[in-house]
């Protein structure tokens, strides 16, 4: 089975079907509601997107003659349910690393370990280095690369890892702009550092007002 050039929604559908049916099988396959809140999900997604039930239905109707999405009847809803392995002819540990791209956008190596790891546990960044490295040689006759190695962008201490079945990334993806300025934290970096300032505060303070209370209770008045 050839397949074609992939849209953003359907790749983000592509690693909604993975995703679920790791975490959630219980609602596993999804019905077209509860597809459309995953791609739209604003935790663990990036690009966030904001698709209509319509739009969604349209990337499984594009998917489905790839064999990449199969259809089934519920009770009374229809479902849908993913078959990148089979098509792509690729091992599970492949398709947990291609569904986090899909997902999250391209991240280095460590990164990928990390955000996977809810789909397959991998016991090093070596380990998915060896599975990008295969995605990324895989030869002709078995449909082409899967993944690509960016250029390190600067400033940044790894090069990140995109796949390729929505096309070769943009050119600013694949090399380093010049002059270009100094990466800043992402927003939610600077909240979770935010979230632990106040979370040491609020011990300081809990410790303080124990040492008081000590000091009191040894007839010490405390400076």
């Amino acid at each position: 089975m050839t397949v074609s050039i992939l849209s953003l929604a359907e790749t983000r559908v592509l690693g909604v079907l993975v995703e679920k049916e790791r975490t959630v099988p219980d609602i596993y396959p999804l019905s077209l509601n509860a597809l459309t809140a995953g791609c739209n999900q604003k935790n663990n997604r990036d690009p966030l997107l904001s698709l209509t039930e319509a739009e969604v239905q349209a990337a499984v109707d594009r998917l489905k003659p790839m064999s990449l999405v199969i259809e089934s009847s519920g009770s009374r809803v229809m479902r849908y349910s993913q078959n990148v392995q089979r098509v792509l002819k690729v091992p599970t540990e492949a398709v947990a690393l291609l569904a986090t791209l899909w997902l999250r956008g391209p991240q280095t190596a460590a990164e990928l370990r990390s955000a996977s790891e809810r789909l397959h546990r991998f016991a090093d960044v070596s380990s998915v280095e060896g599975f990008l490295e295969e995605l990324a040689t895989r030869p002709a006759e078995q449909g082409g690369p899967l993944v690509v190695l960016l250029a390190r962008r600067p400033g940044a201490r790894e090069p990140r890892w995109a796949h390729l079945l929505s096309g070769e990334p943009a050119e600013d993806l694949t090399a380093p702009a010049r002059d270009a300025a100094p990466q800043l934290p992402a927003d939610t970096d600077l909240e979770a550092l935010r979230d632990e300032v106040r979370r040491l505060a609020d011990e300081v303070a809990a410790l303080k007002d124990l040492a008081h209370r000590l000091a009191r209770a040894q007839g010490i008045e405390p400076g």
